[in-house]
């Protein structure tokens, strides 16, 4: 494919996810196959001769369409939103384009200045205490990861390293395994200190978790994946209340904030914490201007080396919605989250079994698990919204999340429509 033809297939290629973008509601939420659909489908083996674009964007439609889970549906209210928006995509398709590997300032510029000012942007966005902030020459700064999980990770590993070099110097004498075994983690069945849990978005009180971490000298991670979005908005930031007794703290953009997938925002009170834990300075990876104090080389701050400039698609976003456009998208979701909770209470074959705090109704049949797992089997079966479960103590519930950037009151008023019949099907097949 040479640039004359990239410039008439990328054009196609835009109209085609524009297509699917403006038509998704018309796609079934939810796909009808079953495991190994696909290979059939497929050769066995990559084609010795290419193939033409016209006959791969043909396969689109017939091979994997049919075996996509469309999360980007209106009536997708399954897990938690993942973001997406055009702007974002378009950001993306300039990372491919430029396609540097940003493992250091060197390796290009550009990657690790924006990274570095877009996490303090969105740093000061969430009101973070400037203690988190690179800014100024401060000592902490925010870093890119690919997923919540993988900050915790590396928070975990550079407590760990802390702890161990704290030890080793107070006492010389201990061998690493006589360390090791001094180590201790502490987490609820949720984890670490959670914003948002992800089975009913509930929350640990910081200001009580906090000065005790500060006190014993503990690591404390703090994990808002979903909810740390809500958080640039004025009427939720005190849920953030506390998050200057923590030494990191992480949510996903990519969530709920209209940035592509990945896009996971971690910050560190020390960024030294980060780098004596990961630091990783071979000669062909060292450079000029790597001791200045002005940069930083962000694979110390990772457990990859490699790392694409997934800050394009934070400044895309953040310059095209505006602060206020961000905030906007949040308060709406919010608000069909509890249009939601009334429609469940206004029916008394129904209770709501959390408070319904940012986009997350856990909601069931009154009644026994069996009853609820068979509505849910029915609802997903049917195939015109999609729901997880989860259970709260011994409860099976519901989970009725607010995802799509396209949903609007209609989608949930129909949603709920739907689930209301499916009830009366479960309750009369009961009494049978």
């Amino acid at each position: 494919m040479n640039t004359s033809e990239f410039r008439r297939r990328g054009k196609e290629m835009v109209d085609y996810v524009a297509n699917y973008m403006e038509g998704i509601e018309g796609r079934q939420v939810y796909p009808d196959v079953e495991p190994g659909y696909l290979r059939p489908l497929i050769p066995d083996s990559a084609p010795q001769e290419p193939d033409t674009f016209e006959d791969i964007i043909n396969d689109i439609e017939k091979i994997i369409m049919p075996g996509v889970t469309h999360w980007h549906s209106p009536y997708f209210f399954a897990y938690f939103p993942t973001a997406s928006s055009y702007p974002a995509m378009l950001a993306d398709m300039l990372c491919g384009a430029i396609g540097c590997i940003g493992f250091s300032w060197a390796a290009s510029p550009a990657c690790t200045e924006l990274e570095t000012v877009m996490m303090d942007w969105l740093g000061k966005m969430l009101e973070l205490p400037k203690a988190f902030l690179t800014e100024k020459a401060g000592e902490g700064g925010g870093v890119i990861q690919g997923s919540a999980s993988e900050a915790t990770l590396v928070a975990l590993l550079a407590a760990r390293t802390k702890v161990i070099h704290r030890l080793q110097a107070a006492s010389p004498e201990l061998t690493q395994a006589a360390i090791m075994e001094k180590l201790v983690a502490y987490s609820s069945d949720q984890v670490v200190a959670t914003l948002g849990t992800t089975t009913c978005c509930s929350f640990d009180n910081l200001l009580e978790v906090g000065p005790i971490c500060n006190k014993e000298d503990m690591w404390l991670h703090v994990d808002a994946a979903y909810a740390g979005s809500a958080f640039i908005c004025p009427e939720f930031r005190h849920l953030l209340n506390g998050v200057e007794f923590a030494d990191s703290f992480n949510f996903n953009p990519h969530k709920w904030l209209l940035v592509n997938f990945d896009c996971s925002a971690m910050w560190v009170k020390k960024r030294s914490d980060l780098t004596g834990a990961f630091r990783l300075d071979p000669t062909y990876l060292k450079h000029s201007h790597q001791d200045s104090g002005l940069i930083t080389d962000y694979r110390h701050w990772q457990i990859p080396l490699g790392r694409r400039f997934r800050s394009l698609k934070m400044w895309f976003v953040f310059r095209m919605y505006g602060v206020k456009g961000l905030q906007a998208y949040i308060r709406k979701h919010v608000q069909l989250s509890h249009e939601f909770e009334s429609l469940v209470l206004q029916d008394p074959r129904f209770e709501i079994c959390a408070k319904v705090t940012l986009g997350l109704v856990c909601f069931r049949l009154k009644g026994s698990n069996k009853v609820n797992e068979a509505l849910l089997q029915r609802i997903n079966s049917a195939r015109k919204i999609h729901l997880v479960p989860c259970h709260l103590r011994d409860k099976f519930v519901l989970r009725f999340a607010i995802c799509s950037r396209t949903v609007e009151s209609a989608h949930v008023q129909r949603a709920w429509e739907h689930i209301k019949e499916l009830a009366a099907d479960v309750l009369r097949a009961e009494k049978e």
